[in-house]
């Protein structure tokens, strides 16, 4: 299953002033936490150790990992058995679900930031992360 796809977000009414690459990084940040959180799927154990541990050690920004590793597509092979239901939850809802990522990537960026604007920086990565660290404690504790 594809979760998301920097190429569904680059055209139309997509920015001109920046790069394609810049509709990767809401992406990237969500699946770099959960790489880094224990989510990681068996292709990110087995096959990117070395680039797990670059991201891990932060020698890369999480897009330029994600670009890199995922090839700007964010998959069901991305994540394990805990990762994949957590992002069909909180991911995938809607954007109009108040417990969703995009809401809380919104929330976490209010001043008027368009979406893509956003820098793909570890700063980015940590305003971010408390919000879904939060959301996946709410969600474990519901299983």
């Amino acid at each position: 299953m594809k979760y998301d796809d920097a190429s569904w977000h680059s055209g139309g009414n997509f920015p001109k002033d920046l790069p394609d690459e810049a509709g990767a990084t809401h992406i990237a940040m969500f699946v770099a936490w959960a790489v880094l959180n224990g989510l990681a799927g068996e292709m990110h154990m087995e096959e990117f150790p070395d680039e797990r541990e670059r991201l891990k050690a932060r020698n890369l920004t999480p897009r330029e990992w994600f670009l890199e590793v995922c090839d700007g597509k964010f998959t069901d092979d991305d994540l394990n058995d805990t990762g994949n239901p957590f992002a069909a939850r909180y991911y995938d809802a809607a954007d109009t679900d108040p417990v969703s990522y995009m809401a809380d990537y919104s929330e976490a960026f209010p001043d008027g930031e368009p979406l893509y604007s956003v820098p793909d920086e570890w700063d980015t990565y940590s305003t971010i992360q408390p919000m879904i660290d939060r959301r996946y404690q709410a969600w474990l504790s519901t299983r």
